[in-house]
């Protein structure tokens, strides 16, 4: 190592080191505060849901396309891993909150939303968003702590895309979410046998995704010293599967004092507020406030609410993992990065808005919880990136 790159990574640990006193700063105080302990805990846990996303590189749409067009399946066993991590967890949680299921009752604040052609029309446009925008929601947030030049434009334009969601949200209700079926396995199989099922169903696309694996490599030295290890472990990628156990348990932890984990709560109702400021948005928003998931109510103090810290968190503990690894790159957005950024955020937003959350609160919570909506807008985001990557990949031969 030079010289000049040692006192580059010297630099880069002592920033890191400094942004997480920042951050432990801020949850001292705020846990001092009355009813604070609930943000306390929002943004301690994001900003360890920050560390593991950045050092594992966790990204739906990042995981899919290795996949799709190198084959690389490690990524996609990550999500895997979440969701089997996380569908054991939610289960033995949920039995806490409604011991038996009963027709007509949900855990409270669950992802299980109804299942309709506008989930799909909405898996679709948030799968197109990823393709044109490069990222997930969750991965534009931890990488605006890597200084990424596309991630602010493309969560300006998924706020964007959140104000055409509310203005399409009564036609497509009244079309067909009004009366589409909230599906949730346990209520006809019950606890056991919901988690039973989802764990045969991710077992099946484990064996199927197994075939995709690449070549093993030379398996690592081990450290020499203590020194090297955590060397190791600040700049190194962390293996694909252990991110994902870590995001599945996080997961879990979330729920025993928070909501279920989402991470468009807080931008959703941003937008919303704006919108209801300027004029922008139908007077009433039908059914909308009656569903659980990434709930994009109007709120008195919408930056100290649990979401917004958890959002906070992700950011400052994503920073502080880039500082370390030397990643924290920022640089100025060309054209073409404002362009996709901002088109690829309104497919992001609409879908998410449309869908009542994201890749994260609808495809990992949602599905974790047992909910056939987390399965369905599941799938219907990795066509979507599929197709997106086919139509990309033809217009390059041309």
């Amino acid at each position: 190592m030079t010289t000049s790159s040692l006192s580059l990574s010297r630099t880069g640990l002592v920033a890191a080191t400094a942004t997480l006193l920042l951050i432990a700063a801020g949850v001292h105080l705020l846990g001092e505060r009355s009813g604070g302990r609930a943000l306390a805990f929002a943004l301690g846990l994001g900003a360890v849901l920050g560390v593991v996303l950045q050092r594992s590189r966790f990204c739906f749409y990042c995981h899919a396309r290795d996949y799709f067009e190198g084959g690389d399946a490690r990524g996609l066993l990550a999500i895997v891993a979440a969701l089997a991590v996380g569908t054991v967890g939610m289960h033995v949680v949920m039995t806490g909150w409604l011991p038996v299921p009963q027709t007509g009752r949900l855990p409270p604040d669950a992802h299980i939303g109804p299942v309709s052609w506008a989930l799909v029309l909405a898996g679709l446009a948030f799968g197109g968003g990823m393709v044109v925008s490069g990222s997930c929601i969750s991965a534009h947030w931890y990488r605006l702590g890597e200084g990424s030049p596309t991630a602010p434009f493309a969560l300006l334009g998924a706020a964007g895309g959140f104000l055409l969601g509310f203005n399409s949200w009564n036609w497509l209700f009244s079309a067909t979410i009004a009366t589409a079926p909230v599906v949730w396995l346990p209520y006809y199989l019950g606890y056991a046998g919901s988690a039973v099922l989802q764990l045969a169903l991710l077992g099946v696309l484990s064996a199927v995704l197994w075939r995709r694996l690449p070549t093993p490599e030379a398996p690592a030295t081990t450290p020499r010293s203590f020194a090297a290890a955590l060397r190791g472990l600040l700049q190194g990628r962390w293996a694909y599967g252990w991110g994902g156990i870590a995001v599945g348990a996080i997961a879990v932890i979330v729920v025993l004092r928070l909501r279920p984990l989402g991470v468009t709560a807080a931008l959703g109702s941003a937008a919303r507020d704006l919108g209801n400021a300027q004029g922008l948005l139908p007077q009433r928003l039908d059914g909308l406030d009656g569903f659980g998931g990434c709930v994009t109510a109007v709120v008195e103090s919408l930056w100290q609410t649990p979401n917004a810290l958890l959002i906070g968190g992700i950011v400052a503990g994503a920073l502080a993992a880039a500082l370390a690894s030397g990643q924290f790159k920022p640089a100025w957005p060309k054209p073409g990065q404002i362009a996709r950024g901002l088109g690829g955020g309104v497919l992001l937003g609409w879908g998410a808005m449309t869908g009542l959350g994201c890749t994260v609160g609808n495809l990992l919570s949602g599905t974790m919880a047992g909910a056939l909506s987390g399965w369905v807008f599941g799938a219907s985001v990795l066509f979507a990136v599929w197709a997106g990557l086919r139509v990309r990949r033809l217009n390059r031969g041309r």
